[in-house]
């Protein structure tokens, strides 16, 4: 069994790597710091290839594929990202256009090119990390959520698609609230509610994803926000979401 994982360095990726290890996995971990994958891979039991890259560029992307395609991976994990706290007239344009590319274009990207070679073997599963952001808009973190939006949607498209034709291969979305990860710090923020820790998140996804579940929400309050949430208005919703993000 080989997983893939990027934004491997920290945070999800990394609690995710050595919880797929301890479950007999090899890995393949993928981030721009290089030192922190290879104190990683020192730490894990099972085989670990590092590949220090940054994923901003597009063309890395493509770079990265053609470096692993012939790997027997049967598990990609799609969670490199980061957000930007601020209102959207105020925010970088440049940094924001980093974040779509990130958040959107190489989990796009990644998914499309893997799935693919999935299908060709009727075999393998992708777990996207996403947010509960993708159920929500968010003012104050308004690109990211809807960064999160494309890729949750775009998750249950092709489940969906995948269904349909009765293929062996799985696709599922991680959707947590807050976590105890870099989040905050380089999304130049702070989260002043209660964050889930990496490790628990990591580990649930893990599981969930395991049993082929499609939209996995780690935490009971953030399950019972989103059930409510279908049953007020967009505006209603955005207010809300705009007071907590003020905070």
């Amino acid at each position: 069994m080989l997983a893939l994982i990027t934004g491997a360095s920290s945070g999800i990726g990394k609690e995710m790597a050595y919880y797929l290890s301890t479950l007999g996995y090899d890995l393949i971990l993928i981030a721009r710091r290089k030192e922190k994958l290879e104190k990683i891979q020192k730490d894990i039991k099972t085989n670990v290839t590092i590949i220090s890259m940054d994923l901003l560029e597009e063309k890395n992307v493509f770079i990265l594929y053609e470096k692993v395609k012939d790997y027997p991976i049967d598990f990609l994990i799609n969670n490199a990202g980061f957000g930007l706290f601020g209102d959207f007239a105020e925010t970088d344009l440049n940094r924001e256009l980093e974040m779509i590319n990130l958040n959107i274009k190489t989990y796009h990207i990644l998914t499309k090119l893997f799935l693919k070679d999935f299908v060709k073997k009727n075999k393998g599963r992708i777990l996207n990390v996403a947010s509960a952001a993708g159920f929500l808009a968010g003012p104050r973190l308004s690109t990211y959520y809807a960064t999160k939006n494309y890729i949750a949607k775009l998750s249950i498209g092709i489940y969906e698609e995948l269904r349909k034709k009765k293929s062996n291969v799985q696709i599922s979305i991680l959707c947590p609230g807050p976590v105890a990860t870099e989040f905050a710090k380089r999304a130049k923020g702070e989260f002043l509610i209660a964050e889930e820790s990496a490790k628990k998140v990591a580990k649930y996804g893990i599981d969930k994803a395991l049993k082929n579940k499609l939209i996995i929400i780690p935490d009971i309050f953030t399950k019972v926000g989103i059930f409510f949430n279908r049953f007020i208005s967009w505006k209603l919703s955005a207010r809300i979401t705009y007071h907590i993000e003020k905070k």
